[in-house]
């Protein structure tokens, strides 16, 4: 199982950024996988979640309007389109498949001027 998160980087406030998580090694089209980060000094939280067949999402309060994940089940990915950045975004993000908890890597976003 290998998840491999791509799309980060340095964004000014207000600014998009579309990260990208492959999967290899498994079934993806069959599991759910969920969007997380970690920002320094905090705990690691879920931003965003989606089922086996994409019908199914999930987001937090705090979060909802701005993030919008979506998979492609055709090319084993899953994506996190992220608008209207705010320096509290900054953090580490990670893909996860939860049933398996199975994690990538994680891709570094900073949102600074």
């Amino acid at each position: 199982v290998q998840l491999v998160e791509s799309g980060g980087g340095l964004v000014q406030p207000g600014g998009s950024l579309r990260l990208s998580c492959a999967a290899t090694g498994f079934p993806f089209s069959r599991y759910g996988v969920s969007w997380h980060r970690q920002a320094p000094g905090k705990e690691r939280e879920v931003v965003a979640t989606i089922n086996a067949f994409g019908n199914n999402i999930r987001y937090p309060d705090s979060l909802k309007g701005r993030f919008t994940i979506s998979r492609d089940n055709a090319k084993n990915t899953v994506a996190l389109q992220m608008n209207s950045l705010k320096p509290d975004d900054t953090a580490v993000y990670y893909c996860r498949v939860p049933y398996l908890d199975a994690w990538g890597q994680g891709t570094q976003v900073t949102v600074s001027s």
